[in-house]
């Protein structure tokens, strides 16, 4: 039997975090950049955790500073990695509609990443985790060992 991934929670809502700061700063600012930059930093870390930039300050800044403490817990990694590519995929849905002017649009896109990660922070709840256990109960979604 394969042995059982482990995935740090407290990574998770640290990451959950800094997207609904980031958001809330980009629509701040109306700067559909910072949405463009973040679905390129989503889309990163779904597609190569290693190299995303939300394991990197967690792991070199939240960390050392004792901002917080982990929390690793028996996991499948995979539901979460898929959760961040739809993130990636919505956030690139709103860039493309806020730089070919359909500001409504783009920024509705973006409140629901900002929306749904904050219900992950919050209550604990990942939607798009959700979404990928349903896909693959209704064998939609291909898993392999681990979810991998």
């Amino acid at each position: 039997m394969a042995q059982a991934s482990a995935v740090d929670q407290t990574a998770i809502k640290f990451t959950q975090s800094l997207i609904v700061v980031w958001i809330v700063v980009a629509g701040a600012l109306a700067a559909p950049w910072l949405i463009a930059f973040l679905a390129a930093a989503l889309a990163t870390s779904a597609g190569s955790p290693s190299r995303s930039l939300f394991r990197l300050l967690y792991q070199r800044a939240a960390l050392p500073l004792g901002i917080v403490r982990p929390r690793v817990i028996p996991d499948d990694p995979a539901p979460h990695r898929f959760a961040q590519g739809v993130g990636a995929a919505f956030l690139a849905a709103s860039t493309l509609a806020l730089f070919v002017g359909a500001g409504v649009v783009g920024w509705v896109l973006a409140g629901i990443v900002a929306a749904l990660a904050l219900l992950n922070v919050v209550a604990g709840f990942c939607a798009g985790c959700f979404v990928y256990y349903q896909l693959a109960r209704r064998g939609w979604l291909r898993r392999g060992p681990q979810g991998a």
